[in-house]
């Protein structure tokens, strides 16, 4: 029993050292590493099925071992656990030392103030009481305690710099208040991000999860408390540079929130980058941009379908852009027919158009003179298949398989017009502009900022004050007169103390004669 108890006692003391806590404030350092190295299953899981599939059997180690879920693994939650019982454990006693030291009294003056790094002593015609007086008048400010000794000496005992510890413990509360404010995010909060068309008709409703595109939620968000509020992005603007850097950027949109969406009120606002949309807690960002082509198909009984899609840019320069735009045919309900008679409109949408070696490029991001290089895909394009897929792509393994076949392959311009074997047409009607918007919801972000500031400002106390303590003692000698001797001593190896000394013993001795 005795050793069971000395075992756990030294296991907590070791536990609640400053070194362990600095220990494991590298440990999380060096754990959050995989997270910004490696593909994260909360951010991208077909990235990180892709990266696993690739790697082999050392991707499906590394899955096993939460290497892609590295916030939420267990290895990384103990790291945390840790920490936060450690910095418990070690500024508890800490602050209880502290409360004490402050209702304590200056320490006794040692009996032979010359064996202290700094000292002074002078002869005065004044008595221990004159002096032990004007060194209280020179020492406003300083913690003091005054005692009579023996022979009819006196002494004065002051102390300052106590603010040193006390930012050193505010530092560490801090950074406490910290761990806990980004555990509580990482429980409360969720990210989504969608794209919304910018000609007036694209909206987006913080409704549910499926509204988004991607949507990444803390560990207790289920995506059925979202503060509601829908933006509507009526116009987009964008300058560029000569050299095709965009200058700045303007989304001119309205919004409604709260009793807005029953009366129907919506609100202006212009969305810039860096200044986010705030509704009770939730944020909207303008994360990027892009071209969405519009593709009107007529099939040979007349019926016409016209689709707005957005395609990505692969190259961010120039915004030169790829995508799949996906057809169902008209009046068709046998599924078996219709998985024979779908289109797909993919390729290459160039906003500044420029013809390289016969293929289309582009030469700059606005749209200046736009084009596309598509080809028109008919077959199976896996709609009615049941399983999520890109909006920028087709699955290539229907493609392989030879359900989905190529038809046509032209370069067109705005008007136009693709006419395939079965007298269906393909027109390319124009471009319209997109914004990628994030919806950022955390709860704590007021307790991170709040923490980070309180540490930095801790931080700079404890290094910038000096605790220190000076000592004043005025004994009598044989000839009537007093001898005043004065001492100080550094808490700590800081440079500067030494000069302090001299100032103050030039105050308190001045007027005197040494000896």
């Amino acid at each position: 029993m005795r050793r069971a108890l000395a075992f756990s006692r030294n296991t907590w003391r070791g536990l609640t050292s400053m070194r362990t806590a600095l220990v494991l404030l590298f440990l999380l350092a060096l754990a959050a590493m995989p997270g910004a190295l490696l593909p994260q299953r909360s951010l991208n899981a077909g990235k990180t099925r892709e990266y696993i599939a690739e790697h082999g059997w050392w991707g499906t180690l590394l899955d096993r071992l939460q290497f892609f879920d590295v916030y939420g693994s267990v290895w990384f939650s103990a790291i945390y656990l840790l920490l936060f019982i450690s910095l418990v454990g070690c500024l508890v006693p800490r602050t209880t030392e502290y409360a004490k030291a402050l209702r304590a009294k200056p320490v006794l003056t040692p009996r032979n103030l010359a064996r202290l790094p700094h000292h002074a002593t002078v002869t005065a015609d004044a008595t221990p009481e004159q002096v032990m007086a004007d060194a209280r008048a020179q020492l406003r400010g300083w913690r003091l305690a005054e005692r009579d000794e023996a022979g009819g000496a006196r002494s004065l005992s002051a102390e300052r710099g106590y603010l040193r510890e006390a930012g050193n413990l505010v530092f560490h509360f801090a950074m406490l208040g910290l761990i806990v404010a980004l555990a509580l995010g990482k429980m409360f909060n969720y990210e989504g991000q969608v794209i919304v068309l910018a000609d007036g008709s694209g909206e987006h409703c913080n409704a549910a999860p499926a509204n988004y595109d991607s949507f990444r939620p803390g560990l207790t968000v289920d995506g059925t408390g979202l503060h509601p509020f829908c933006v509507r992005v009526d116009d987009f603007t964008v300058g560029y540079l000569p050299n095709g850097q965009v200058d700045q950027f303007l989304v001119k949109i309205r919004y409604q929130a709260g009793d807005d969406l029953a009366a129907g009120r919506w609100h202006p606002y212009d969305l810039r980058v860096n200044e986010p949309l705030r509704l009770a807690g939730d944020r909207v960002y303008l994360l990027g941009q892009g071209y969405a082509p519009t593709f009107t198909v007529t099939f040979p009984d007349g019926q016409r379908r016209t689709q707005t899609m957005q395609w990505r840019p692969v190259d961010t320069l120039t915004l030169l852009s790829e995508g799949a735009t996906k057809f169902d045919p008209p009046g068709v309900t046998d599924s078996g027919e219709r998985r024979t008679r779908q289109l797909a409109v993919t390729g290459l949408f160039a906003p500044t158009a420029l013809i390289h070696d016969k293929v289309l490029t582009s030469s700059f991001p606005d749209l200046t003179d736009p084009a596309v290089a598509v080809d028109v895909l008919r077959g199976d394009t896996g709609l009615d298949s049941g399983r999520s897929q890109s909006i920028f792509e087709v699955d290539r393994s229907l493609v392989d398989s030879g359900r989905l076949t190529r038809v046509a392959r032209q370069n067109l311009k705005p008007g136009g017009e693709i006419t395939l074997d079965d007298g269906t047409k393909v027109r390319f009607d124009g471009v319209e502009r997109w914004v990628n918007l994030q919806v950022s919801h955390d709860p704590t972000q007021l307790w991170v900022l709040v923490s980070a500031v309180v540490m930095i400002l801790g931080l700079g106390t404890s290094l910038v004050v000096k605790r220190r303590r000076l000592w004043v003692r005025a004994a009598p000698d044989d000839e009537g007169r007093t001898v005043v001797a004065v001492g100080g001593l550094a808490r700590t190896d800081q440079a500067g103390y030494g000069e302090e000394f001299s100032r103050i013993a030039a105050r308190l001795l001045s007027p005197r004669r040494d000896t």
